[in-house]
């Protein structure tokens, strides 16, 4: 116990990393795979835009990088980080591959949303003289908002967790301090602490996601 309050310092610093970090994946990968996912809605077949090719090949890499574990895609994107001039550990490396993790999970979930949206509803914007494009980024994305900001609450939980693994790389944050000052000193009630913070970190962002989602649902 002496010994974790001699930390609290390090663990403060490793809790803003761990945001720091899950902030920007989330704005890069969130961004990016909300673009990827309003693209596969569009394209798909009978969709606002069926180009049935384009639907092929962003279906099957979605697919291909998706099911991958984080823990080999760390490894695995390692020499493309350094080739683009990102260290292959640190705080950098580990927005890179977090945010690359995250863009393909998060444009499943924006399609898999966006396709609950009534098609009568879509058919009554066409019919009012709406453009395809106007329905497609705003309509859309309107009618599924409150789903939509369910499916990014669950991604924002995995993306602590993905901190949390990239801390076996040094990508900083609270899964670096958990390894470096309790796992490898043998230190259990340092290693219960991050966990601990995790924990809240976690339950804070699922109320705050499930309270916004009930909000939008209810107007």
């Amino acid at each position: 116990m002496d010994r974790l309050l001699t930390l609290l310092p390090e663990l403060w610093a490793a809790t803003f990393e761990t945001l720091y970090v899950v902030s920007i994946a989330l704005l890069f990968g969130g961004l990016a795979g909300l673009l990827l996912g309003l693209a596969l809605y569009a394209t798909r077949p009978g969709s606002l835009f069926p180009q049935r090719a384009v639907f092929g090949v962003l279906n099957v890499v979605v697919n291909f990088f998706r099911p991958i574990p984080f823990v080999i895609l760390l490894a695995a994107v390692q020499p493309l980080a350094r080739g683009i001039g990102i260290p292959g550990i640190g705080p950098e490396f580990g927005i890179f591959a977090i945010s690359l993790a995250s863009m393909f999970a998060i444009s499943r979930i924006v399609e898999q949303n966006l396709l609950t949206v009534d098609r009568g509803v879509i058919e009554a914007a066409r019919a009012a003289g709406a453009s395809r494009s106007r329905i497609l980024f705003r309509l859309v994305p309107r009618e599924a908002l409150g789903p939509l900001i369910l499916g990014y609450t669950f991604i924002l939980v995995a993306l602590v967790d993905m901190t949390a693994i990239a801390g076996a790389v040094a990508a900083g944050g609270l899964g670096e301090f958990a390894i470096v000052y309790g796992f490898r000193q043998f230190n259990p009630a340092v290693t219960w602490a991050a966990v601990l913070v995790i924990i809240v970190i976690v339950q804070a962002v699922q109320f705050l996601g499930n309270a916004l989602a009930r909000k939008v649902l209810r107007r």
